[in-house]
């Protein structure tokens, strides 16, 4: 069985193409079928998220690009931006994972979230799509894929030791 475990940039040759939902792409062990039917076993850093176009060097040479695979989802979408970007905050403020293209929000399938988006005046439209969520802004593939190989993360802002919240009618 071909063993994947090494991110490379380029290859002057892709031997296979291994098709993946995001909830598998976010693994760090999996075991798998390519495309062609042979099985494969992934083994990625901890934290790893392999995204679509990705290619994973084998134990034996060969190269493996990984495809997002289409999933049930829904396209948000609304008549102005302003109402846009409410509808990112709530579903920000529910820790929901989302993509951002543009002039639209794409979320996995849940049809809570589909009334509550519904509620702030948005279209949602069921879809079979490729699921590509922004990467959390403190994880290590912040920034499009952008990794810091110094062993650290960087988050995007310095995170005080004790931060005080302040609230309406708190003494200044």
């Amino acid at each position: 069985m071909l063993t994947l475990n090494t991110k490379v940039d380029h290859a002057a040759e892709i031997a296979g193409e291994l098709v993946l939902p995001y909830e598998l792409r976010e693994k760090s062990r999996l075991r798998a079928s390519l495309v062609s039917g042979e099985e494969v076993a992934v083994f990625t850093v901890r934290g790893t998220v392999l995204r679509h176009g990705d290619l994973l060097k084998g134990d034996d040479g060969r190269v493996v690009k990984i495809s997002a695979a289409a999933e049930a989802t829904y396209r948000v979408e609304c008549a102005s931006p302003h109402a846009l970007l409410r509808c990112a905050f709530h579903l920000g403020n529910r820790h929901t994972q989302a993509q951002v293209g543009e002039g639209y929000l794409r979320i996995r399938k849940d049809v809570v979230l589909k009334d509550m988006l519904a509620g702030l005046g948005a279209t949602v439209l069921e879809e079979q799509a490729p699921f590509e969520p922004e990467s959390g802004a403190y994880s290590a593939g912040f920034g499009g894929g952008h990794h810091h190989h110094d062993g650290h993360h960087h988050p995007l802002a310095p995170i005080p030791v004790r931060q005080k919240i302040h609230r309406p009618g708190d003494a200044s």
